[in-house]
């Protein structure tokens, strides 16, 4: 039976960013832990309770604070890159990525302190990938987050720019920041942060994803290779990434990357079917823009229906791959519901 969650909409609204750098002395931001205890003993048989709505609320305030601690302008020579990083990685959003992070890190004992570093950084990435993926000479689009886009405000030259900014300062956080925290492990999430954006990670699948515009016979296959190195790639080093910092073995981390794979595969799966259910108005972005580009997509080759089964389908899988963790996973199951439930 599915995990019972409230909505946690309310929970991720979009932020509005000012255009004014902030500055910050960077202290360790630390918030009580608010993970419930589910009652299970097999995760995709018993039904159990988690306040999801909860959960993503006590980690929305640490998370916006240390996002918007981590830019910081070293003088009028750098303010207006920073104002562009700032104002995409300010711009609202879930934070999927992050709350991922810590709450695979609070799975195997970790503490936000240590995890909260590679969260930004993910954030910094997913951020670039949205820039750039905004881009004229990319998906043209004009609107992310209810907001108009980094190349509409700043231009193309200086959005280009900005995106790269946050993927090279994504890596130099996760290495000044991480604390109390073996080297080899830090080191391991910097190169699987490296690997995740790379030729075998979202630059390859986006490039698979372009080649596959407007083709007649895109396979399944195809599609399926897209997103997982284009989307599912960078959830599972999220959640692969919080395991490693916590101290969980090579198979405790294998099972997790099992999870981000399948949830990470449901959660563009979800969004192919909001882009033809969902108006412009909830998504934040354009609606119905992959099917006026007559784009692959889950919903295209599967139909609505096959696309929601398949979603399902991903999602239990996913909380299979969880079920040795026991009420520790009860985060995670929630997210994994949330992902094929959203409405944006």
């Amino acid at each position: 039976a599915a995990l019972a969650i409230a909505h946690p909409a309310a929970a991720f609204a979009p932020n509005t960013f000012n255009g004014n750098i902030r500055h910050s002395n960077n202290s360790p931001i630390v918030v009580a832990s608010s993970v419930a205890t589910a009652t299970t003993t097999s995760l995709s048989e018993t039904a159990t309770s988690f306040d999801l709505d909860s959960y993503l609320a006590s980690k929305k305030g640490p998370i916006e604070s240390a996002l918007e601690a981590s830019i910081v302008s070293v003088g009028p020579e750098t303010t207006k890159i920073c104002e562009s990083m700032l104002y995409s990685l300010m711009a609202g959003g879930k934070r999927i990525r992050p709350v991922l992070c810590l709450a695979a890190g609070e799975m195997f004992g970790g503490t936000e302190e240590q995890c909260m570093p590679t969260a930004v950084a993910l954030e910094m990435i997913h951020t670039m990938s949205l820039i750039h993926d905004d881009l004229p000479s990319m998906d043209n689009d004009d609107l992310r987050r209810g907001k108009p886009t980094n190349h509409v405000v700043y231009g193309e030259d200086v959005a280009i720019l900005s995106g790269d900014a946050l993927l090279s300062t994504s890596f130099e956080h996760v290495a000044r920041e991480t604390k109390n925290v073996d080297p080899s492990r830090v080191l391991d999430v910097i190169s699987r942060l490296g690997q995740s954006v790379g030729h075998v990670g979202l630059a390859g699948g986006q490039v698979m994803d372009l080649e596959c515009e407007n083709k007649g016979d895109a396979t399944l296959e195809e599609l399926r290779w897209i997103h997982t190195h284009k989307t599912a790639t960078l959830l599972r080093v999220a959640v692969a990434s919080g395991a490693i910092l916590a101290g969980a073995t090579p198979e405790e981390v294998k099972a997790c990357e099992k999870y981000a794979l399948d949830i990470g595969l449901a959660f563009q799966v979800a969004d192919d079917i909001l882009d033809v259910t969902a108006s412009t108005e909830d998504l934040g972005k354009t609606a119905a823009k992959d099917l006026v580009a007559d784009k692959t997509t889950y919903v295209k080759l599967l139909g609505l229906d096959g696309a929601k089964a398949e979603a399902r389908r991903l999602v239990d899988e996913a909380k299979e791959a969880l079920a040795p963790f026991g009420d520790r996973a009860a985060p995670l199951i929630g997210i994994a519901d949330y992902i094929i439930e959203r409405k944006n």
